[in-house]
């Protein structure tokens, strides 16, 4: 069966679900994946993507939200898929993608599709910290925010009482950086984030030796419950010896990009044929986008990250809680809910006022809704209709 109201897409996504591109107000055009849409007023839910993703990758949740009464909107986000911003090169501005830019792009899109709020943003990797700081920032708007796979910790803070102490102010130096730990590992080590942030990174996986259909295919594979190595626990703490404990796709061999890192783990013939949650005709729709249009866009917000203008940016908010219902979801195989040590505690304990829940799925692994599409399915329907 074709659906011939989406896109892209036509042979897997369901009846029910169509795209359509809307200006947001804040200078782009978004694709965007909608359902629930037949009906006038009805509260809307929004679905927040992350890397290497798409709008694409909520097409498993969608229908079971419309069918309890919500129009639910999953837009490729900017520098993503068929949204404006994709011709993203390494030297364009970055100010295009901070993060309270990404949550007038949230905001934006709501108001042209006639919504003066949202029931509930909800967000998985790098959608996690947008759909926060939705939450965080217009509470008015935003009513109820569920976050998936990476824990928000809460804005960054102000230095304290820096004027009557004698002790070595934050942010100066005091020895070698964490990087620089890493790369005296045996072997050298270095992490992901900051590998993302440099001008090699979009080569590398775009221009991948193997391709980008096997290279997102074994990246998928790797971080999902499918790879039986993936038995993750807390850290003690940010430091070297500590981080070298995550696989390599987070702390990667110094000498090897992504591309060369995820390689070894390609699964097999058998494998792939066997992986029900990610057919290869549903891998090819990202393949066949990234192929379009390159990784770039969507790793300008791990450079937002990295850089310390705009963390200082939300300096403004130091102290802010989330004071919406909220909860959050994991696959329980997931290395992400705990590569920053510390952060689903202060999630748990201090940013979010209303935390109803914290979820982690057997059977999955960082993909879970799509690895685990019923049961997240049903945790969503629970907590967006009593929130």
């Amino acid at each position: 069966m074709r659906n011939a109201d989406v896109a892209d897409g036509e042979t897997t996504l369901p009846a029910g679900i169509r795209s359509r591109f809307v200006n947001n107000g804040n200078g782009i055009t978004m694709h965007v994946l909608e359902a629930g849409f037949e009906a006038a007023n009805r509260p809307c839910v929004m679905l927040l993507h992350g890397f290497p993703e798409l709008a694409y990758s909520w097409r498993k949740v969608m229908l079971p939200l419309a069918e309890v009464g919500f129009h639910v909107v999953a837009p490729d986000l900017r520098g993503y898929g068929r949204t404006d911003g994709t011709a993203v090169t390494f030297d364009d501005d970055l100010w295009p993608f901070s993060m309270l830019n990404c949550v007038r792009d949230a905001l934006g899109l709501a108001c042209a599709l006639g919504h003066r709020s949202v029931a509930a943003e909800v967000g998985h990797d790098y959608g996690s910290p947008v759909a926060a700081w939705c939450a965080l920032v217009r509470p008015d708007v935003f009513h109820a925010v569920a976050l998936m796979s990476a824990p928000f910790g809460g804005p960054p803070s102000l230095p304290f009482n820096t004027a009557n102490d004698d002790a070595p102010q934050v942010g100066a130096a005091t020895g070698p950086s964490i990087h620089d730990e890493l790369a005296v590992l045996r072997p050298p080590r270095k992490h992901y984030r900051w590998y993302y942030s440099t001008r090699e990174a979009n080569e590398n996986m775009w221009h991948a030796p193997q391709g980008v259909h096997d290279f997102l295919r074994a990246y998928y594979h790797v971080k999902s419950a499918d790879w039986k190595q993936n038995t993750p626990f807390p850290l003690e703490s940010w430091s070297a010896g500590e981080l070298a404990k995550l696989p390599r796709y987070y702390v990667m061999d110094l000498s090897k990009g992504m591309a060369e890192t995820v390689a070894p783990e390609m699964p097999s013939a058998e494998e792939v044929a066997a992986c029900w949650w990610l057919r290869d005709e549903e891998l090819r729709v990202y393949s066949a986008e990234y192929a379009r249009t390159g990784f770039q866009g969507g790793l300008q917000s791990y450079r937002v990250g990295t850089t310390p203008t705009y963390s200082a940016e939300l300096r403004l908010f130091s102290r802010r809680t989330i004071e919406v219902p909220a909860c959050f979801i994991a696959g329980a195989s997931d290395w992400g809910i705990h590569q920053r040590s510390g952060q689903l505690e202060a999630m748990r304990t201090r940013a979010c006022s209303q935390l109803q829940g914290v979820h982690l799925v057997e059977g999955a692994g960082h993909w879970v809704q799509q690895e685990q599409p019923e049961r997240v399915s049903e945790l969503l329907v629970e907590f967006v209709s009593s929130a």
